[in-house]
């Protein structure tokens, strides 16, 4: 299997985790390289630094416990703001700083961030040689095909990331006002490989291992980045891995395995977010995991009834103890 390099660093394989906000923070990202995963993104950081001093902006800055290289996505609009979160950021251990032209969150596409600022290409082209001129990390940032499917511009913004001097582009086969609604197109992806030289990463609709190897054979694309079909599977990492080698399917993990990863997970929100708001994102992530598990969704009902880190934890104890029993 190819392998993918950004920069000066050079991944085990080509497949990454997507950044999601609210979703890939350093306990997941961490779990999905353990699953195979060569390289993953942090959340969403906003670039107005004046925010901060919130505990959930606190919990996307880089850590020096992550595994490198450590990539922080920024989110913003102004070119000089952008570029001194990327500064701060990289001097509290960023090796790899990402920029969010992505997003089709309503709130965020208001404002003209995410994906709304494809609709200004000189903006983008500033920021591009803002962040370039601020910090020597890679920089790299992930798009969307355009802002809707009659305004296609995502080749425009790749060859200017290429002439800014960046270290690789994300595309997301879908335009901003698609959202994550139809199917994803890769034919602006496999275009804009053939147009520019550094490493083009594809993006959408990619949750089997045939359809990774499809894409990557489609697109030839440098890597294939997967975000929501690794939701409460974590697994699919090692899966395509092991299929983009051989041709053949990895076994499915064991309810031993997936048990132990889950008490992994949970243990690592509760450290990472305190009591409260751990048991809360636990539930969320639950809610994933419950998709792929047998009696799954009588496990979700019971989880998010309770209101403590023991009792999710017994709970999960007690589940996976009938589940392996039935097995035998």
């Amino acid at each position: 299997m190819a392998k993918l390099k950004i920069g000066q660093y050079e991944f085990d394989n080509n497949l990454i985790l997507a950044p999601m906000a609210g979703i890939t923070d350093s306990v997941f990202r961490r779990l999905c390289r353990l699953q195979g995963a060569s390289y993953t993104i942090g959340e969403m950081l906003s670039a107005q630094t004046q925010l901060w001093d919130s505990k959930k902006s606190q919990t996307r800055f880089a850590n020096q416990s992550d595994p490198e290289p450590r990539s922080i996505q920024l989110l913003g609009t102004e070119p000089e703001q952008l570029a001194k979160a990327a500064e701060l950021q990289v001097n509290q251990g960023a090796q790899i700083i990402d920029l969010n032209l992505g997003c089709p969150a309503k709130k965020v596409c208001n404002i003209a961030a995410g994906s709304a600022l494809m609709a200004y290409p000189e903006r983008v082209e500033d920021i591009f040689y803002a962040l370039r001129s601020a910090v020597k990390v890679p920089i790299t940032v992930k798009i969307r095909t355009g802002l809707n499917p009659s305004h296609r511009n995502a080749l425009e913004i790749a060859k200017l990331a290429e002439q800014a001097g960046l270290s690789a582009i994300s595309i997301h086969g879908r335009t901003r006002d698609d959202k994550f609604n139809g199917l994803a197109e890769y034919d602006t992806i496999k275009q804009i490989k053939q147009a520019v030289s550094i490493p083009v990463i594809a993006n959408g609709d990619i949750s089997t291992p045939q359809q990774a190897e499809f894409v990557l054979k489609y697109t030839q694309a440098d890597g294939i980045m997967i975000g929501r079909a690794a939701l409460g599977n974590p697994w699919i990492f090692k899966q395509i891995a092991y299929y983009l080698e051989t041709q053949q399917q990895i076994e499915s993990p064991t309810d031993t395995e997936i048990k132990n990863n889950l008490v992994e997970h949970l243990e690592g929100l509760y450290c990472l977010y305190g009591e409260l708001q751990g048991v809360r994102i636990a539930r969320k992530h639950m809610g994933w995991y419950c998709q792929h598990l047998k009696n799954g969704e009588r496990l979700r009902k019971e989880f998010n009834q309770l209101d403590t880190s023991a009792s999710q934890q017994a709970l999960i104890e007690q589940f996976f103890e009938t589940l392996i029993q039935l097995d035998k």
